[in-house]
């Protein structure tokens, strides 16, 4: 017997104190009715003094609930529970010898109902249950035993005779009640063993996306921005088409990287949204510029058409939308050799309406509908033909239903398919939607003073090779400590950080700049391959002022610095005034 079986005991006990004492008052105040005496009213005291001597004694299984009785107070608990039944149950005899044929009714009840809740409450602990149940079964069987042998009545052995029945029958119901508690109690340790591997699992697996993530990022920065590097020195042709080469197939890299940690996300309900105003045409114009070229080298048409019904700018999530419209957008080129791909944008009842379509190859009937399973494509053939993993359309829709959408889709084999999503968005005055001006980055950063800490030698060969034509002077670090002394020593304009670094990592480096006052309010631009999103809240938390990731986009790099650099001068020009 286990002590966990004691505890359960008591607690039910313990739950059902004001019911058994509720209960107690009913049966005496019939008792009384029934037959009027002074009995009743002392049984029901003596009720409630055992009562509260079952309450004080088990009160120690409730308190400790891993404690495991020793034999003594084994026995303490037993006499107790014999004692308390006992009481609780001489009403019965009371009711059964004055109380005429109703009275005997009544008892009979009375036993019998006692057996049944003894019996299901405290099959727990058996030496618990054998004390409850003695009791009610002497009153029970003996009562009609002792009634036929001292009036003679022979006849009223048959209550006896079912008396045994009855408590046959309960013995069974018993051993099923406490099998199956037995099976719910394995079932849901099993579960409870099953959540905490999972979540263990799903520990190690962020864990190892994680390092996977920045195990990949940080030489896929030294690749691409190389090829970047590479790309604005003189050229021949061909070199040129090598170039162009190597970084679309790092952007594909990148592209399976950001999907696998996408998916992981979603999968781990880890996705988080934000509420944002978007420029509807604008970032279709985006996503039409990103994918044109392509388009146009395959022999294909973009159109896009816009109702005119449709806001000039709608609250949603502008960066899951985009990557949306990126991956139904990317399968409609991929999947195009000739003709058009369209865009067709319309607005219905508060819900944007988005609708790609292509004439290319289209989809099998028996395959639509298994498109947007994971790691799934149209056929066994698609990856080596046209690449991918069978994540893209899955994120989609995942995406479209966490924003309140849908994603369907509609193709005909040989002549086309048409993906449409539907999203709940609200509509924003276009007075509210103004963009904003950019930052103008030629010349911006001439002059500046740039501090960049980072443990990577070619990472910090990269910086020097991305900034230093911009004109501005640039500090080198290797460490969190090394740009801890930097900055405590000379006022910069900006602060690029890495975050894993020895000696002192990037975060706490940016906590104790911030604690300075030389540098206490110079801009820190954290530019890390940790990019999943609980980098980005740290981040967030120590205080910076963008967040970048690698491989390094130059565009974007140089950008925020000078958008840095601006904000910068404006805050140090109104102080000095």
């Amino acid at each position: 017997m286990t002590a966990t079986a004691y505890a359960m005991v008591s607690q039910v006990r313990y739950r059902e104190l004001k019911t058994r004492i509720a209960l107690a008052a009913f049966i005496g105040c019939t008792a009384w009715f029934v037959v009027p005496s002074i009995w009743p009213p002392l049984w029901f005291a003596a009720v409630l003094a055992t009562q509260a001597l079952d309450w004080i004694v088990f009160s120690r299984f409730r308190r400790r609930p891993e404690w495991l009785p020793d034999r003594g107070y084994l026995v303490l608990s037993c006499a107790t529970t014999v004692l308390g039944v006992a009481v609780y149950a001489a009403m019965s005899a009371y009711m059964w010898f004055f109380g005429g044929e109703v009275g005997q009714v009544f008892a009979m009840v009375q036993c019998a109902g006692g057996l049944l809740h003894v019996s299901l409450h405290m099959h727990h602990a058996r030496p618990i249950l054998f004390s409850a149940v003695a009791p009610h079964a002497t009153y029970f069987f003996g009562l009609p035993v002792f009634s036929a042998i001292s009036s003679q009545n022979w006849h009223e052995l048959l209550i006896a005779i079912g008396c045994v029945l009855y408590m046959s029958h309960l013995v069974v119901a018993v051993r099923q009640s406490s099998s199956t508690t037995g099976a719910l109690q394995s079932a849901r340790d099993a579960e409870q063993s099953a959540r905490r591997k999972a979540e263990v699992a799903s520990a190690a697996k962020s864990d190892f996306l994680a390092v996977v993530s920045h195990e990949i990022r940080t030489p896929m920065n030294a690749v691409i921005s190389a090829a970047n590097l590479l790309r604005r020195t003189r050229l021949d042709s061909q070199q040129r088409e090598h170039v162009s080469m190597l970084i679309d197939a790092g952007d594909v890299l990148m592209g399976l990287l950001n999907d696998v940690l996408d998916f992981s996300k979603i999968e781990a309900g880890k996705m988080e949204l934000e509420s944002a105003e978007m420029i509807v045409r604008d970032r279709l114009s985006t996503v039409v510029r990103l994918w044109e070229p392509r388009a146009l080298a395959n022999g294909v048409r973009l159109k896009v058409r816009v109702a005119a019904d449709v806001p000039a700018a709608v609250r949603t999530d502008p960066l899951r939308v985009q990557q949306i419209l990126f991956n139904l957008m990317s399968n409609a080129v991929k999947f195009t050799r000739d003709g058009e791909v369209g865009i067709a944008v319309s607005w219905f009842g508060g819900r944007m309406i988005v609708a790609v379509s292509d004439t290319g190859c289209g989809i099998p009937a028996d395959r639509v509908s298994q498109i947007f399973n994971s790691f799934e494509q149209a056929d066994v053939g698609t990856t080596r033909r046209y690449g991918g993993t069978g994540l893209g359309l899955s994120i989609s829709r995942k995406l479209a239903e966490l924003m309140g959408g849908s994603l369907t889709v509609e193709s005909i084999d040989g002549e086309g398919s048409t993906f449409t999503l539907s999203l709940p968005v609200t509509a924003v005055e276009a007075a509210t939607a103004a963009p904003v001006r950019p930052v103008e980055i030629a010349g911006s950063l001439a002059g500046r003073s740039i501090l960049a800490a980072d443990d990577h030698e070619v990472n910090r060969r990269i910086l020097q090779l991305l900034l230093e034509p911009h004109g501005c002077r640039l500090t080198l670090v290797e460490n969190g400590a090394e740009a801890l002394e930097a900055a405590s020593g000379q006022r910069f304009d900006a602060i690029l950080m890495d975050m894993q670094m020895p000696v002192m990592d990037g975060l706490e480096a940016t906590r104790r700049i911030r604690a300075g006052e030389v540098n206490g309010a110079t801009p820190v631009i954290a530019l890390t391959a940790n990019a999943l999103d609980v980098h980005r809240a740290a981040w967030d938390a120590a205080g910076v002022h963008a967040f970048l990731t690698k491989p390094i986009d130059p565009a974007m790099l140089a950008a925020t610095l000078a958008e840095a650099c601006a904000a910068e001068r404006t805050r140090f020009d109104a102080a000095a005034a």
